[in-house]
């Protein structure tokens, strides 16, 4: 704003800044901060629009900076090894062995190891015989501190990133973590020949219209600064749900809005509900202690009535009534009473089977359960599944895949297949595999199928079941574009703020 071509009114800082570059030449922004006594921020936001009205200049260089490195700051009184070391060899006066340094000097022996290669490289002192003894050098430097240990003085002394000559440096170059370097970027202002040509006018510019300005008419003389809405805030980052709960209520929903209904059941299971009731036989692999969770306490786990046990009994010894043969064994009563932690959620599924066998029907379960998995960017011993069944007169494998793509769909995905596979409870069986863009690989996401006769007639059902079981770790894993599993529970607070609410 001006009257004439000569005179500009501008606010205070600016006017302020201007002047001093004006009378004492070029300065950095943290220099002009301190001279004028104002805020940092405040100094480059009037450099800042100096420059758009073309009264100043400010170029940007690049500056390296150093303070200690964590090993410089545990350094006991700020001293290096070495010198630690000189000074109690010249107080003692003699030669001393070296296995008994520390003993001897009564320093402490971490302190010792760390100082042999400098004494040596300094000059300092000499290993003679077993012996480590003082040059003449080393005791010229008893109370003289080196150029190194000056260094050291003057970063303690400013406990911050400070300037320094790397030259200075050179001492430290195999010394590790001794001292930390970065670049700054140091901002510098200057006046323009168009700043020497204007006369300019401070006025008073204020942010808001108070009462007191009204009521004096002080709002008459003042500028009011206008608010610049493209201007970078701080950033805000508010409360919200876990990314790995988020999927899990999506899938939920998911469910639901298919017309699911939601069952539970206990994260300890029966083996018969686990196992047993699906057609497992208890000489399988998967039943062993190297993959399974058993738990001591609580003991034996009931089991449902006689009459369903009986069934599943018969149908693991010789088929039962079913037209199969079975596995051909001595089935255990015991092993079915075996508590372990779930292995999959289909133990609430068949659960809800046996319930109620009547179609149709159409139910699902989310939860964790817990596999001797090693850990891997894919696999955890505790996750998350949803498994879920469509018992229908009309069921078919046609339909199951239907079903499970539209999941997928709603899910977000476009890129999966399926592709055959076995399971003892189910026939025909697929697993279904999605497209992981970052590994560049197919990986896995779950097992699906028909239930065999086997496992839906012992428990009164005599049409088809449709069933599957996903893993919900891995859908989260490609829906934040995440690498490993391990990633959702690493706790980084970082990741987590940036997480989107929506996905």
């Amino acid at each position: 704003m001006s009257d004439t071509p000569n005179v500009m009114k501008l606010p205070e800082a600016i006017c302020r800044v201007v002047g001093v570059l004006l009378h004492d030449g070029p300065a950095s922004i943290a220099d002009l901060a301190g001279r004028l006594g104002l805020d940092q921020s405040i100094v480059a936001a009037a450099c800042t629009t100096a420059a758009g009205a073309g009264l100043v200049d400010v170029a940007e260089d690049v500056e390296q900076v150093v303070r200690l490195g964590p090993k410089a700051r545990e350094l006991a009184g700020g001293e290096l090894p070495e010198r630690l070391v000189l000074e109690a060899l010249a107080m003692h006066g003699e030669p001393v062995p070296i296995r008994a340094l520390a003993e001897t000097l009564g320093v402490d022996a971490k302190v010792i190891g760390e100082s042999l290669r400098w004494l040596q490289d300094k000059g300092w002192a000499v290993r003679d015989e077993g012996l480590l003894r003082l040059t003449e050098a080393g005791r010229a430097a008893v109370g003289v501190r080196g150029d190194d240990e000056h260094v050291i003085a003057e970063l303690r002394a400013a406990d911050d990133w400070i300037a320094m000559d790397p030259s200075r440096l050179a001492p430290f170059a195999q010394r590790k973590r001794f001292i930390d370097t970065r670049d700054r970027v140091r901002r510098v202002a200057s006046a323009t020949a168009r700043a020497r040509g204007v006369e300019l006018v401070p006025i008073r510019q204020v942010t808001a219209l108070t009462p007191e300005m009204l009521l004096d008419g002080s709002w008459r003389d003042v500028e009011f600064t206008p608010y610049d809405v493209t201007a970078a805030a701080k950033r805000v980052f508010p409360g919200k749900e876990h990314p790995l709960r988020r999927t899990i209520w999506r899938v939920r929903r998911v469910f639901l809005e298919m017309g699911f209904t939601e069952i539970t059941s206990p994260l300890c299971e029966s083996s018969f509900w686990d196992f047993d009731a699906l057609f497992q036989p208890q000489d399988h692999p998967a039943r062993e202690m190297q993959d399974t969770f058993y738990v001591e306490r609580p003991g034996p786990a009931r089991l449902p009535t006689d009459e369903v046990v009986a069934r599943v009994k018969s149908v693991h010894e010789d088929g039962g009534d079913t037209g199969s043969v079975g596995w051909r064994y001595e089935w255990s009563l015991e092993r079915a009473r075996q508590p372990v932690l779930r292995t999959h959620c289909t133990a609430a599924t068949i659960r809800a089977l046996a319930e109620d066998p009547r179609p149709p029907r159409k139910v699902f379960c989310v939860g964790p359960v817990f596999r001797r998995e090693t850990i891997s960017y894919k696999h955890l011993p505790v996750f998350h599944q949803v498994d879920g069944i469509i018992i229908d007169q009309s069921g078919s494998f046609a339909s199951l895949l239907g079903t499970l793509a539209a999941f997928y769909r709603k899910m977000g995905f476009e890129r999966f297949q399926f592709r055959p596979a076995f399971f003892p409870y189910t026939e025909p069986s697929v697993e279904i595999y999605v497209w992981h863009e970052a590994k560049g690989t197919w990986v896995e996401m779950g097992g699906s199928g028909v239930f065999r006769p086997e496992v839906t007639e012992p428990l009164g059902c005599r049409v088809p079941v449709l069933a599957w079981g996903l893993g919900i770790e891995r859908l989260a894993l490609f829906r934040y574009g995440l690498e490993k599993i391990g990633d959702l529970y690493g706790g980084d607070l970082a990741w987590l703020e940036e997480a989107p609410l929506c996905r």
